[in-house]
């Protein structure tokens, strides 16, 4: 790597991790609403929070690198032929493979990166995710014992505790249930606590009652008790084995699911989602080379600048649309797979043949390099 590569590539360094971290703060400030029900409702402590979307952070990368090295890419060139530092160079004799490479070399290192995304981290981390979040979900016991809330833990069913003791007693208990619309249940105890037995939750009650309301009816019955015990397993019931979903598998899982109804129900879903991983990463060169073709392939005047810059920024926004319709398109008809990937090497092709085979180039004669450039 020669001088001028290596200043053209510092130059690209900065740019690709200034839109990288601002688009990674948007996406993650978006995506935290999320976790408001986990935070609020679940008791979600900070630390908690702060590691599921660190979980999340592979996923967006592999949306945000593509369109960082496109920004970096279009950011540098253009500036590099305002201050007529591409002008320049070509006078010294670099050619037009000279001149992308430091941005061709950004590409493929990113296409590295986001080959270690989709294969690998993306999916551990989508599955650690919803392992987790699917515990937090299932997991009653930081709801119930929020002194003075009333917490929302599944539809339909309230849940109100005025104190817990240090024992882990809870005091001034009400349990509202209005699933069955006709047949409401509140349930009031003087105490209680959360036990955990293998066969799941139980609520145990100490000195209260229950009153059901019969709303066809008009009837209310009322049943004081001594100790009562609340079955949670039966307000909300945990499956005991989770579908994985597609984000959540390897490659290989996704193009061989498996035999289970589910499995056989999403099975090309789940092979669409397999050739997306793998053509994935080739978006980082593409997006590279239309930002490329938009600045270098054509004549340097100031009057098409901007043109040629909307020409880019129309032509990443068209490579975007299409990624994104193929993606329904191939699972609705498996047929069109390849697809996918002429869609990738088309835009590879037709950027590179404005950046290299370009007629307005092909007449220049290169003028040798200068000694002292190296």
């Amino acid at each position: 790597m020669n001088s001028l590569t290596r200043y053209i590539f510092r130059q690209l360094a900065g740019p690709l991790f200034v839109v990288t971290v601002t688009l990674t703060g948007v996406v993650w400030l978006t995506q935290s609403l999320r976790f408001l029900d986990l935070i609020i409702n679940r008791g979600l402590s900070t630390s908690g929070f702060l590691y599921l979307t660190l979980l999340l952070l592979p996923g967006f990368l592999t949306l945000i690198l593509p369109i960082a090295a496109f920004c970096a890419a279009l950011f540098v060139f253009y500036r590099l032929d305002t201050d007529s530092e591409l002008v320049v160079m070509r006078a010294a004799g670099l050619s037009q493979g000279r001149l992308v490479a430091p941005a061709i070399w950004m590409s493929g290192i990113l296409a590295l990166v986001l080959f270690s995304l989709t294969l690998y981290l993306q999916p551990l981390g989508f599955r650690t995710f919803k392992d987790m979040q699917f515990e937090v979900r299932h997991n009653f016991a930081p709801v119930l014992v929020q002194e003075g809330v009333f917490n929302n833990f599944v539809s339909g069913v309230t849940v109100y505790v005025r104190q817990r003791l240090t024992n882990g007693e809870l005091l001034g208990l009400l349990i509202h249930d209005s699933r069955e619309g006709t047949r409401p249940v509140t349930m009031m105890a003087e105490r209680g606590k959360l036990v955990m037995t293998a066969d799941g939750p139980r609520f145990v009650m100490v000195n209260g009652n229950r009153q059901e309301i019969d709303r066809a009816g008009g009837q209310v019955s009322l049943l004081y008790f001594d100790q009562y015990t609340l079955d949670l397993g039966e307000i909300a019931a945990a499956p005991e084995v989770r579908w994985r979903e597609a984000g959540e598998r390897y490659v290989a899982e996704l193009f061989d699911p498996g035999t289970t109804p589910d499995d056989v129900g999403n099975f090309y879903k789940l092979r669409a989602e397999g050739h997306r991983r793998l053509v994935t990463p080739f978006y980082a060169l593409a997006l590279t080379l239309i930002a490329l073709a938009g600045v270098i392939s054509g004549e340097f005047q100031r009057r098409s600048r901007w043109t040629r810059l909307a020409a880019a920024g129309a032509g990443a926004i068209l490579f975007e649309f299409v990624a994104l319709a193929l993606g329904p398109l191939v699972t609705a008809l498996p047929a069109l797979t390849p697809l996918l990937y002429l869609h990738v090497i088309a835009a590879i092709s037709i950027a590179g043949w404005f950046i290299f085979f370009n007629p307005r180039f092909s007449a220049r004669a290169a003028h040798p390099m200068p000694d002292g450039i190296a």
